[in-house]
């Protein structure tokens, strides 16, 4: 059937070679999507690029500054841009294509990362029954970063024929069906999908901001770091808050979100009717996130054209909710170790 594969068609892609990695482990298949990895290939370069034309390892030729060898721990430092092979390569046919986007724990860092692969002129984009490598352009923007080979940074996902996206109407009736937020129907924003609002309510901790200068944050640690040593927590002001031109900002949503099994949601990152800043890097919701109870959705939000003034209760996001092309036997929760279920005001995996 048309719309995004499930838990069940990667198990089948992989056994078939139609995904290939020889190192793929099977915690990398999630409900609607496959964490992919980085392998121990990587290199800064001079300026970021698409590769409509020609091969991504040809503009690679001059646009590479040095090699480096991901085999061990390496330093991602702020604001430079590296390019990493990724170990998975695609052999896709049958008219599959797809997205990639980066995991939560790599937004939530403030990691900017983006695909890249052959002949494409969009970045994240998979074309129709591409074949090649995959590429993970790399820019760190608030703290330097130790990754090496097999850390993952950001996921694929993958559709049959067409994305089966729900119209408002058909939001409107699955929530009388499967509440999807925790609101009253009559409170629900539905708007080119449902819309979310930023909590701002005054007498607790509402959001966190990086800090300017910080420790090495290594990727592959989790529950490790100290909260204090890369981030500031906020509280609202007369339930304001000010975003500050480049700095980097956690909140959550008032609204807490249920993803059906059936479904996959997707947060549009940047929407520049609701404000010109960005409000989500990865923005993936696997089907099951917030069953039984609801999850906030968290928001990594940053401008960097003007000072922003946030109220509570204010549009900040929207949410578009896509059929699957199936159920998936394997929803988002505990029993698969998902680290953001039912989840509040949440920084990444890596803090204790």
């Amino acid at each position: 059937m048309n719309g995004s594969l499930v838990y069940q068609d990667y198990i089948k892609l992989i056994s078939s070679n139609y995904i290939v990695n020889k190192y793929l482990e099977k915690s990398q298949i999630q409900p609607s999507s496959l964490d992919l990895s980085l392998s121990e290939e990587c290199y800064e370069i001079k300026c970021s690029f698409l590769s409509y034309n020609t091969k991504v390892r040809s503009k690679l030729k001059n646009l590479a500054i040095k090699k480096i060898n991901l085999d061990r721990d390496f330093i991602f430092k702020k604001n430079k841009t590296y390019i990493v092979k990724l170990n998975e390569r695609l052999n896709l046919n049958n008219n599959i294509f797809g997205h990639c986007n980066p995991k939560s724990s790599t937004g939530r860092l403030d990691i900017f990362c983006r695909t890249i692969v052959d002949y494409a002129e969009e970045y994240e984009k998979i074309p129709k029954n591409y074949k090649g490598e995959l590429f993970l352009e790399i820019t760190s923007r608030s703290f330097n970063v130790a990754l090496r080979k097999g850390d993952s940074l950001n996921q694929l996902r993958l559709v049959y024929k067409n994305h089966k996206y729900l119209t408002d109407q058909q939001l409107v009736n699955l929530n009388k069906i499967e509440k999807i937020t925790n609101l009253a129907e009559s409170k629900i924003k539905i708007n080119n999908g449902i819309r979310l609002s930023v909590d701002l309510s005054p007498s607790k901790l509402v959001a966190y901001v990086a800090k300017q200068n910080t420790p090495i944050l290594k990727f592959s640690k989790t529950k490790f770091h100290k909260i204090n040593d890369f981030w500031r927590p906020l509280k609202s002001k007369n339930k304001t808050l000010p975003i500050e031109k480049n700095n980097f900002y956690i909140l959550k949503s008032k609204e807490k979100v249920v993803i059906p099994s059936h479904l996959a949601g997707e947060m549009v990152p940047y929407d520049t009717g609701i404000g010109d800043f960005r409000a989500h890097y990865a923005g993936f919701f696997d089907p099951g996130f917030g069953i039984k109870n609801g999850s906030y959705a968290v928001l990594e939000v940053k401008t960097n054209e003007v000072p922003f003034l946030l109220e509570d209760g204010q549009t900040i996001a929207r949410i578009k909710y896509e059929k699957l092309n199936k159920n998936s036997n394997i929803v988002y929760g505990k029993h698969i170790k998902s680290n953001y279920q039912n989840q509040g005001l949440k920084l990444s995996k890596h803090f204790k």
